[in-house]
């Protein structure tokens, strides 16, 4: 039996998402929930002020009891608490693993350069809100419970890592940016013009010149422009992987939608989840 902690690093979410997940962990066989009472909170945007987050995540990162941290949902906030976490996360959040994706993919890039536990990119509570989203959540369940079948097939014998791309742009040149020499870097996106998008590869390769490569998950909900951009969302990414020198290894399956697939983070999950 593995004994899930759940906290809300960036925004919440309600009693009734938490009952709706808990009643389909129960088909589940080897997955107990337990959601902190902070996912519920709210303080503008936020969960909870910055410290109430904090003190949520390090409850259940640094608690023994737990084999795994699953993020509720994103948003936005994570990012204002990694920092002040990493250095208050003691031997028990070394064994944990790390689920979630969209803006937590702050705090999974900051655990995987301190190297501490197994963060994973993986579908979160709040994903029950989408229609259909039972199968995202359940995809994640049934990971935590030992079926590797919800899994992005990846492109060979390269470990991966999965970000959004406005979160993976943001953390380039930061503190929180971890060695991804060797990786294979797969991006997702969500609402942004094409445009936007061509602006955050031209930042992200010039950050990645020492991966194996970059692979392109679904942009979902792109807006359109005034004018059409005149290029789709693989011609940017083939643009910019080229004249940074980056192979790119074609299309991956993960995104802010119900067909989001898991992606635990390089050899070191890898190796957490056998």
């Amino acid at each position: 039996m593995i004994r899930v902690a759940i906290c809300a690093p960036a925004r919440s979410i309600t009693p009734e998402d938490a009952a709706r997940v808990t009643d389909l962990a129960t088909a589940v066989q080897g997955v107990s929930l337990n959601f902190h009472p902070q996912c519920f909170q709210n303080e503008g945007h936020f969960a909870g002020s910055d410290a109430q987050r904090l003190a949520a995540f390090l409850e259940c990162a640094n608690d023994p009891a737990f084999g795994a941290v699953w993020f509720a949902r994103g948003g936005y906030g994570s990012n204002r608490i990694v920092e002040d976490a990493l250095p208050q996360l003691g031997e028990a959040a070394n064994a944990q693993a790390y689920l979630g994706y969209s803006d937590t993919g702050y705090l999974l890039a900051g655990l995987y350069r301190a190297r501490i536990g197994a963060p994973v990119h993986a579908p979160m509570p709040g994903d029950i809100r989408r229609a259909g989203g039972e199968a995202a959540v359940l995809r994640t369940l049934h990971w935590l419970g030992g079926d590797r079948s919800g899994e992005e097939p990846g492109p060979g014998a390269h470990p991966a890592v999965a970000f959004n791309l406005t979160t993976l742009a943001m953390l380039c040149g930061t503190p929180l940016m971890p060695d991804l020499t060797g990786l294979v870097v797969q991006v997702e996106e969500v609402s942004e013009h094409l445009y936007s998008v061509d602006r955050l590869f031209f930042h992200v390769t010039a950050h990645l010149r020492d991966v194996a490569g970059l692979r392109l998950g679904r942009l979902g909900d792109v807006p359109e422009n005034d004018v059409p951009f005149g290029r789709d969302e693989e011609q940017i990414a083939r643009h910019w992987c080229a004249r940074s020198g980056i192979p790119y290894l074609g299309r991956a399956d993960i995104g802010h939608d119900i067909d989001n697939k898991i992606v635990p983070f390089g050899l070191e999950s890898r190796r957490a989840r056998d």
